[in-house]
């Protein structure tokens, strides 16, 4: 590892730069047992990694995100998978409705979780979603394998969300304007309301809040002037809705749901004065549901008195205590989904299937291998879902997975979260090209082998990339989507950022340990690869790189970070490596601060491709990236701006942005975050690491941000001794999910599984 020193103009670092590595991120995200640090995490963060784009409102008036984007001309991948994600919550909303009445359950709670069951049975009727919250979760129906035979059908396009009516945004900026909100909220709170937004906001003011980037006391200063006298702190549309904005914020943070003291404590922080009746209300009006989840490993004896031991001299028999959750519908039904959907693929694998390959078919394809190739393969032989974990270069072992399986005759699918990593997958030997796709575009039927008559891949065996970046959603849109009998791999790093998106589904399946377990055994090489390995187990070693693949770089404040950065991208990196520009990467903790994305792309234009930025602040060749929706992030270039809007060129696809959501959905890219980099290669990288970043710092962050350079990494270092100590102490901030909760009555082997977890990893 070397060191390039270089003496500048002293000047004092920034010190006070928001985090903004953001909620939704592992670093960012808030311990599970304190709502209050989840929602100061979302609402705090300028802006966050998994939203990746959208300024907070003000009375000032600054612009809240729109929710989505207007119907372009040609649908992209992401575009096409929020879409097919509408349709499938549809589906699960239908099949979860079906379903049969709820179990008894919490006959012997007391105190909140008493009154928040009694609040739910005391409103149950078959048009309220409370009561799906207290069911035990069963399998999903098995559908029938697809025959062989039969043809797949080619899922149709998704139609995206159209823009508010022009009426409806006039009718929504009449009201805002009575109550001193800023008229740009107009089309977002159109979008977020929905039909009859305006009515919607005379009614609840505080229906506000529905909006992205809204906050509460902007929420209370905007229902003040609507509501005059009438207007109090004990409003219950005002608890009630602040109640749904923490679970949204907490669902930024990257939970699935929130303890129910840790809600109610951030309901008092911000004055709602009986916390424990707005969260009563929440669920009453179905805005939000309550679980009751046992605690495993915990019992505690049942509190009898004196009486009932007289009358019943029988035996006391132990109470499990439970553990009541708050969560949104949207993300309740997801996780739902995912556990039966994985449930029926684990459980449906037929052991004796003559149409499939033989024992020994599967054997001879694993003794054509070696090491933990062949373990993969002899693990998914005999099991529905299986588990992979390594690096960058264990890559190959699903590879030759995915070849071998072709080889066999099976229907195979190998998805990752990119085209690049499509693209990268490709070119290894024996896959077929046409088994490379990416996530966005198999779910949306525009990629992969189709559905059949039922709805289900046309597969036999699905593997997917980069597991840890799979969100509930996204996860359980693909587990409802397999057939029966078909088989799963999950394939990822266990070391990089989770999802972007609420839950951490492969940290999850790894400590409910209900599948076989494959851990790499094929390290990456090079003194890049030396350097990120040992971050994984909480070491940052000095690495012998005698051909300067390693450079650290130390600087003293933000200016010289800025400076030192476009000197490394601009002429350090092509003359010493051979690695243009175009072919490096920057890579910052958060898009604000001193030294953060919004600083370093605007040094990085102007020495790198200056212009007048007539569109938005961009011209043609910028290096940008395309943010349609929260989460979905694609790289690309600009290439015009005409009357019809901003021509960019995506993954190698073309992607119209109407001019009025240029400044919501694209932003430059010569600098990302961590999160928007997570999934991606470069052969070079620089990592920017101000003196204010110090806090925002986590060995995740580290390890994912190191990784993404192949044949070099220059790290510009200004946080001095808070690298290795958050390397060392600064583990992921837990998140709140029920994945593990939900699967463990639909897997019967979930505590009994050969296969080892990763030493060190969730």
């Amino acid at each position: 590892m070397s060191t390039e020193p270089e003496a500048a103009a002293a000047e004092e670092a920034e010190t006070a730069a928001a985090e903004e590595a953001g909620p939704g991120t592992p670093d960012a995200a808030p311990d599970a047992t304190d709502a209050t640090d989840a929602t100061d995490d979302a609402e705090d963060a300028e802006d966050t990694e998994n939203a990746e784009e959208g300024d907070s409102a003000d009375g000032e008036g600054k612009s809240a995100e729109a929710t989505e984007a207007a119907e372009p001309a040609e649908l992209s991948d992401t575009e096409a998978e929020i879409a097919a994600q509408r349709e499938l919550r549809e589906r699960i909303a239908q099949r979860k409705a079906s379903k049969e009445g709820p179990i008894e359950a919490g006959t012997k709670l007391s105190g909140t979780a008493a009154d928040l069951l009694a609040a739910v049975r005391a409103v149950e009727s078959g048009e309220q979603p409370v009561a799906s919250a207290f069911r035990e979760p069963e399998p999903a129906p098995r559908r029938p394998a697809p025959s062989p035979a039969a043809e797949p059908t080619r899922a149709q396009q998704p139609v995206a969300a159209s823009a508010p009516a022009e009426e409806s945004v006039e009718a929504v900026r009449a009201v805002l304007a009575e109550g001193g909100a800023p008229a740009t909220l107009a089309a977002p709170t159109a979008a977020a309301l929905g039909e009859g937004a305006d009515v919607q906001l005379r009614e609840d003011p505080w229906q506000l809040l529905r909006v992205p980037g809204v906050r509460t006391e902007q929420a209370d200063g905007f229902a003040r002037a609507l509501l005059g006298a009438d207007c109090g702190p004990d409003d219950g549309r005002r608890g009630r809705a602040i109640t749904v904005w923490l679970l949204e914020q907490a669902a930024v943070a990257g939970h699935t749901a929130l303890d129910s003291s840790a809600l109610t404590a951030a309901l008092g922080q911000r004055a709602v004065p009986d916390p424990d009746a707005a969260v009563q209300s929440a669920v009453a009006e179905g805005e939000a549901l309550v679980f009751q989840d046992a605690i495993e490993g915990a019992e505690v004896p049942v509190q009898r008195s004196d009486d009932e031991e007289a009358q019943d001299g029988a035996e006391v028999e132990p109470e499990r205590p439970v553990r009541v959750l708050i969560g949104l519908e949207r993300y309740a039904l997801a996780e739902e989904s995912l556990a039966d959907g994985l449930a029926r693929v684990i459980n449906s694998l037929s052991k004796g299937d003559a149409s499939g390959p033989s024992a020994d078919a599967w054997e001879a394809a694993a003794a054509e291998l070696s090491g933990s190739a062949a373990e993969l393969v002899r693990a998914v032989a005999g099991h529905g879902l299986v588990l992979h974990t390594g690096g960058e270069t264990a890559r190959t072992e699903p590879a030759a997975l995915v070849a071998a399986a072709a080889a066999m005759g099976l229907r195979v699918c190998v998805a990752t979260h990119s085209a690049e990593g499509r693209h990268r997958v490709a070119q290894a030997p024996g896959v077929p090209e046409a088994a490379a796709v990416t996530v966005a575009g198999l779910l949306a039927g525009a990629e992969g082998p189709g559905r059949d008559t039922d709805g289900a891949f046309t597969l036999d065996l699905l593997v997917v990339l980069d597991a840890p970046q799979l969100d509930v959603e996204t996860a359980a849109m693909l587990a409802e989507s397999l057939p029966d009998g078909a088989r799963l791999v999950l394939s990822g790093d266990t070391g990089v950022l989770w999802s972007a998106g609420p839950g951490r589904v492969f940290a999850d399946l790894l400590a409910a340990r209900c599948c076989p377990q494959v851990v790499s055994r094929t390290p990456d090489p090079g003194p890049v690869g030396e350097l990120v390995s040992g971050i994984g187990i909480g070491e940052l070693n000095q690495v012998e790189a005698p051909g300067k693949e390693v450079v650290i770089v130390p600087v003293r404040d933000a200016a010289e970070a800025i400076h030192r950065t476009v000197q490394l991208v601009a002429d350090s990196v092509p003359r010493a490596i051979g690695v243009p520009a175009e072919q490096t990467q920057v890579i910052t903790p958060g898009h604000g601060g001193a030294a953060g994305t919004r600083v370093l792309n605007a040094a990085l234009k102007e020495r790198l491709n200056p212009g007048p930025g007539r569109f938005g602040g961009f011209d043609p060749g910028d290096r940008v990236a395309h943010v349609p929706a929260a989460g979905r992030t694609t790289l690309g270039r600009v290439v015009r701006a005409d009357a019809e809007g901003l021509h960019l060129e995506c993954d190698g696809a073309p992607v119209v942005v109407r001019k009025e959501r240029v400044e919501q959905e694209v932003r430059h890219a010569w600098a990302l975050t961590a999160h928007q980099a997570t999934g991606l290669r470069w052969p070079a990288a620089v990592v920017v690491l101000p003196g204010d970043a110090g806090q925002v710092l986590t060995r995740p962050w580290v390890y994912t941000a190191f990784s993404r350079g192949e044949r070099h990494l220059s790290v510009v270092q200004g946080v001095e001794q808070a690298l290795p100590r958050a390397v060392a102490e600064r583990l992921w901030k837990d998140r709140t999910t029920r994945l593990q909760t939900l699967l463990r009555p639909q897997v019967p082997s979930v505590t009994g599984l050969s296969g080892p977890a990763a030493p060190g990893r969730p």
